[in-house]
């Protein structure tokens, strides 16, 4: 359910065009682009439109896909999840829970001990790096 809510306008006038497209429109950033797709910086990873924690990287991995992968989120309420039958495929969008912020998508073929593969758009995360 959402908690923080803006108006368009709002949105278009924090985000830059990119995050405006992915994050509120269900955009996809192109594939080994993102910013966070290689980084190993240690810290937590947070909704870039509500700056809600999503995910630790203590969970993230390579999963070669081209996009950050994390194998769970931070905590079960902080994201939501959506069957998408966009673009002839049956997927499992996530959002975030407070924002409804378009992260990306789960599989089922990531690694132990969850087995998910969340594949996340850089675009929608703001790293805050751990001391």
């Amino acid at each position: 359910m959402t908690q923080f809510s803006k108006t368009d306008e709002e949105w278009r006038a924090m985000l830059d065009p990119e995050q405006y497209n992915v994050c509120r429109l269900k955009a996809t950033e192109r594939p080994f682009t993102g910013k966070y797709n290689s980084t190993k910086t240690k810290g937590v990873y947070h909704c870039v439109c509500c700056n809600e924690p999503l995910f630790s990287s203590e969970t993230k991995f390579d999963s070669g896909c081209g996009w950050p992968s994390f194998y769970a989120p931070i905590g079960e309420s902080a994201m939501v999840e959506i069957r998408d039958t966009t673009h002839g495929m049956i997927r499992t969008e996530v959002v975030c829970a407070t924002c409804d912020a378009h992260l990306g998508h789960v599989f089922p073929d990531g690694p132990p001990p969850t087995g998910l593969r969340y594949c996340i758009n850089s675009v929608c995360l703001d790293l805050v790096p751990s001391e």
